[in-house]
């Protein structure tokens, strides 16, 4: 059983889109759909992401796009605390090289990608951090703390308390492994 199910949960689009993003490298099974440009274009393909008629994208836009994935993952594995957490200074740097510009669309003003391309499309998931900030998800977006998980999750519980991927896989093994420190220790 993979250590990452999330178990139908619903959320806002960007948070779930950003979440998709953050997992396209799974350690678990050792598969990154960020391996390679064409991965990369195949996924903005997936996701609808990229302009109709936009250029494949290359190695540069491979190296922006999996920066950005980390940044991401480094920041949701921060949202676990009190909520005075650093930006990480990986994820700001990235951020910079994402142009958005303010435009008025029907639903109001909004953070639209300024270029187009695969950078225009990496940039539309810079904007969705600010969408899912503005409606409440993107402090709920967390990466289980499992060295060897790393699954990003949107937590859904009511206090926003959910630590793992998934209690049956990830957060048994913690509970378990303390449980036995505990007992090789003496205490209860």
């Amino acid at each position: 059983m993979p250590c990452h199910y999330d178990g139908g949960v619903t959320g806002s689009d960007a948070a779930l889109l950003l979440r998709d993003f953050v997992n396209t490298l799974d350690m678990d099974s050792s598969t990154d759909a960020l391996a390679a440009p064409d991965g990369l274009g195949r996924w903005l393909a997936e996701h609808g992401l990229p302009a109709s008629g936009s250029p494949a994208p290359g190695e540069e836009e491979l190296a922006i796009a999996v920066a950005l994935r980390e940044g991401l993952r480094a920041a949701m594995l921060g949202h676990h605390g009190s909520g005075a957490e650093d930006v990480p200074a990986q994820l700001q740097d990235v951020l910079a090289l994402l142009p958005l510009r303010v435009a008025l669309t029907p639903a109001g003003p909004a953070l639209v990608p300024a270029c187009g391309g695969a950078l225009g499309a990496l940039a539309g998931l810079a904007a969705a951090i600010t969408d899912a900030a503005a409606d409440g998800s993107w402090r709920r977006l967390k990466v289980c703390p499992q060295d060897t998980c790393r699954w990003a999750f949107l937590d859904t519980s009511k206090n926003r308390s959910r630590t793992w991927c998934s209690m049956r896989v990830c957060g048994n093994r913690t509970k378990t492994r303390a449980y036995r420190a505990r007992r090789r220790s003496g205490t209860p």
